[in-house]
């Protein structure tokens, strides 16, 4: 199962975030506010919103292409979404550029409303707090050590207790949006 990353709604999710943040953030906590919400999404719609790959890391889950283009910067000659939106990470804080626009056309009411209670439940933590709690509430993460290992929508639903039928009815509507997507 697999679902399309994109890269300006997911920026316009993050910056809907920082905002809430004062313009600021760490990024670890960041991430895991990003995965927390494409979480919930997937077990309450069968999708998600970032639609990035989830991972595991020594500090729990995060999303793969985000964490590149934070730790990575712009380097594709494709600029991304992302930069227009926010500066170069700097001491673990990403922050939005004071130019930045405040669209969120590629996000929906719901999904909005899912980024702000995610955020009022966890974005007031500490981060290395938010990263113990997060290492046991999440049935799906375990410890990959210095590397990382993929999360599957399918091992979220699992540790969620879907059904193989509930499973498999996600897992065709994905495959239905990526032949969509993908003409």
């Amino acid at each position: 199962m697999r679902f399309k990353f994109n890269p300006r709604k997911t920026a316009q999710a993050a910056a809907h975030i920082a905002r809430r943040h004062g313009g600021a953030i760490n990024y670890m906590k960041l991430i895991k506010l990003l995965y927390l919400a494409d979480r919930q999404m997937l077990l309450d719609h069968g999708t998600v919103i970032t639609g990035d790959r989830h991972v595991a890391m020594k500090h729990g889950p995060v999303l793969s292409q985000v964490l590149n283009l934070i730790n990575e910067g712009d380097r594709d000659n494709e600029r991304s979404p992302w930069f227009d939106l926010f500066r170069a990470a700097e001491n673990y804080e990403v922050s939005l550029k004071p130019e930045a626009p405040t669209e969120t056309d590629e996000l929906s009411r719901y999904e909005l409303k899912l980024l702000e209670t995610v955020d009022e439940k966890y974005g007031s933590m500490d981060k290395w707090k938010l990263v113990e709690l997060l290492h046991t509430i999440l049935p799906e993460w375990s410890d990959p050590g210095e590397t990382s290992t993929p999360i599957s929508p399918e091992m979220i639903l699992r540790a969620e207790s879907r059904s193989d039928e509930e499973v498999r009815q996600v897992k065709a509507a994905a495959d239905d949006a990526w032949f969509i997507d993908s003409l």
